[in-house]
This record gives C-alpha cells, sequence and structure tokens, in this order.
C-alpha cells in the first residue's frame, strides 16, 4: 500500500526487473480484497499514509494463518519514531526508513519468498 506515485512506480519499476509479479493497492479495503484469492510473498505498506490503515491492516495480515510465510515490509519517514515502534509492536517483519527502503529495494524484492 504505497499512495506516492512517483514512489509506487519505483517499486513497479523494481520489481518487474526482479521478475516478480506486483498488485499495487492504496488502502485496506483493496489490500484485502486482494488477499481473498491470493497469499503474497511480500506486503509493502508505506506507514505514514493515513488512508491505508497500516498499522490495522499489519495487524490482520499477521493474525491470519494464512499469511504465516507472508513478509510484510513498511517504510516511514525517518522523523517519526513513534509509528517505526508502533509497526514494530503490530508485527512487521521489517520497519525501515524510506530512504534505506529506496536505497535497499532491489535487495528487499529480491528476498521477497526466499
Amino acid at each position: 500500500m504505497v499512495e506516492d506515485m512517483f514512489f509506487a512506480s519505483k517499486i513497479e519499476s523494481a520489481a518487474r526487473h526482479a521478475g516478480l509479479i506486483l498488485i499495487q493497492v492504496r488502502d485496506e479495503e483493496a489490500l484485502f480484497c486482494q488477499l481473498e484469492t491470493i497469499v503474497p510473498d511480500l506486503v509493502v505498506i508505506d506507514l505514514s499514509s493515513k488512508a491505508a490503515g497500516s498499522l490495522a491492516a499489519i495487524r490482520r495480515i499477521k493474525n491470519d494463518d494464512r499469511f504465516k510465510e507472508t513478509e510484510i515490509v513498511g517504510f516511514f519517514s525517518h522523523v517519526q519514531l513513534d509509528l517505526e515502534q508502533a509497526a514494530r509492536e503490530a508485527g512487521c517483519d521489517q520497519v525501515v526508513p524510506r530512504s534505506a527502503f529506496s536505497r535497499n529495494l532491489p535487495g528487499i524484492l529480491n528476498h521477497a519468498g526466499k
């Protein structure tokens, strides 16, 4: 769930380069509509997004046995340290500042499902 269209495009390009299928959604409702039919290897969430309901989505995914193997990576603005802690408590597997996420995106995507 990524609101920033420029950043979403960057993720899409990196996923295509890694040979991954990427499904982008903009909010929690759309995410769970997709999760009715698929079990992804990786879910990437913009923790700063107000529309996404990111913390609730993380908890909901982590509480569903179908997604035990699904990794959740959340990124946030480096000044939002309270959000970083809240995401960890919600069950996010990796919580990284946006700059580190952007820099390490190919590695994050290549690690998906392995």
